[in-house]
C-alpha cells in the first residue's frame, strides 16, 4: 500500500533523506520516528508526491507517485506538518471546497461531510474563519479533509500535534478504528504515539532507516526488558539481600524516590524470586512491576548512536 525504494532528498550537499526503503502493508499502522530533522517530513512529502526525490522511488496502492501522480493522490489521505488550509475560508467553506476538489458525488459528500464532522467534534466551528480557530482545531480540520474522501492509505504528519489530551484521545480512537481497513503511515517524535497506536516502528536519523520491529520487538532491546521495580518505603529492604539471588544481576535504587529495580542476568526471570524473598521477608511493597522495556531507553540507544 505505501512503498519507499532508496528514497533519497539531497539540498546541495546536505543529504536529508538518505537511501529510504519502507513498505507499509494493509491494516499496518506504521510509525515513522526520528528526532526533529531526522527526515521525516521530508520522506512523507516524497512519498505523498509534493516532492520530488532526488533518486528512489515512492508508490502509493501500486500506483508511482511521479509518473501517476493523480491515480497515487486519489488513494491518499495527507496530513501535512502544520495542516496548511486556506485561513480566509469557514470550515464549512473549506471542507466543502475539499469535497468538490476530490470530485465526491453529492449524496456520498454529504454523508461523509457529516461523519466527518461528528468524528472530530467540529459541529460548534464550521461557521467560523479557519484563521480565527485555536492551534488544536485546526490540526483537526486539516485531518478532516484528510480523510474526507475515505482513502485506503492515510499519511499523518505528527497527527495530535497541539491538541490537548481529551482531543488527542479522540483523535486516536478514530485512528485506531479507521486502520482496520486501511494503510496509515504516521509521522511522530512522540512515542506514546507509538504505545497508543503503531502496529510497526520506522526509526531514521539524520535520513538513514536505523530500525523497523514492532514495538514490542525494540522495548525487548532495552536493558529494563524483564527487569523487575518497585517500591517498598520504609521496608529495610536491602541491596544486598536481593543481590544474592542466583537470577539478579544488578540492582539499582532511584535517588529521588527510592523506588528499586533489579535487573535479571540474561535468560532469567526475577519477578517469582522477587516477590518469594520480599514475602518470606515480610517486607511491605506498595507497588511491584514486571518492565516490558522502555522505548525511550532504546529510541536514544539507536539516534544517539548514529549522531556519534
Amino acid at each position: 500500500m505505501i512503498e519507499a525504494d532508496r528514497l533519497t532528498r539531497c539540498y546541495g550537499r546536505l543529504i536529508a533523506v538518505d537511501a529510504l526503503s519502507i513498505r507499509a502493508e494493509p491494516g499496518q499502522v506504521l510509525g515513522l520516528l526520528g528526532p526533529n530533522g531526522a527526515g521525516k517530513s521530508t520522506a512523507m512529502r516524497m512519498i505523498a508526491g509534493f516532492l520530488a526525490p532526488t533518486s528512489g522511488t515512492a508508490r502509493v496502492c501500486g500506483h508511482d507517485v511521479q509518473r501517476e501522480p493523480l491515480k497515487a493522490k486519489r488513494a491518499l489521505g495527507y496530513l501535512p506538518e502544520g495542516a496548511p488550509s486556506y485561513g480566509e475560508m469557514t470550515v464549512r467553506e473549506f471542507l466543502t471546497f475539499i469535497l468538490r476538489v476530490r470530485a465526491l458525488p453529492a449524496e456520498t459528500g454529504f454523508r461523509r461531510f457529516d461523519e466527518v464532522v461528528t468524528h472530530l467534534q467540529l459541529e460548534d466551528v464550521l461557521d467560523q474563519c479557519i484563521d480565527t480557530l485555536s492551534k488544536g482545531l485546526r490540526r483537526r480540520v486539516g485531518l478532516a479533509q484528510a480523510i474526507l474522501h475515505d482513502p485506503p492509505v492515510l499519511m499523518l504528519d505528527e497527527p495530535t500535534d497541539g491538541l490537548d489530551p481529551n482531543q488527542k484521545h479522540a483523535v486516536r480512537r478514530l485512528i485506531d478504528s479507521m486502520a482496520r481497513e486501511r494503510t496509515i503511515l504516521i509521522s511522530t517524535h512522540l512515542l506514546e504515539e507509538v504505545h497508543a497506536l503503531c502496529n510497526r516502528v520506522v526509526i531514521i536519523a539524520r535520513g538513514r532507516l536505523l530500525a523497523d520491529a514492532t514495538p514490542a520487538e525494540l522495548e525487548a532491546r532495552s536493558r529494563y526488558h524483564g527487569a523487575v521495580s518497585f517500591s517498598a518505603p520504609g521496608s529495610g529492604v536491602s541491596q544486598e539481600m536481593l543481590g544474592r539471588l542466583p537470577q539478579v544481576a544488578a540492582i539499582e535504587v532511584d535517588p529521588l524516590d527510592g523506588r528499586i529495580t533489579v535487573f535479571p542476568k540474561p535468560g532469567a526471570r526475577v519477578l517469582e524470586p522477587v516477590e518469594d524473598l520480599l514475602r518470606q521477608q515480610g517486607l511491605e511493597v506498595s507497588e511491584i512491576q514486571l518492565e516490558r522495556g522502555r522505548l525511550d531507553e532504546v529510541f536514544r540507544q539507536i539516534t544517539m548512536g548514529e549522531s556519534a
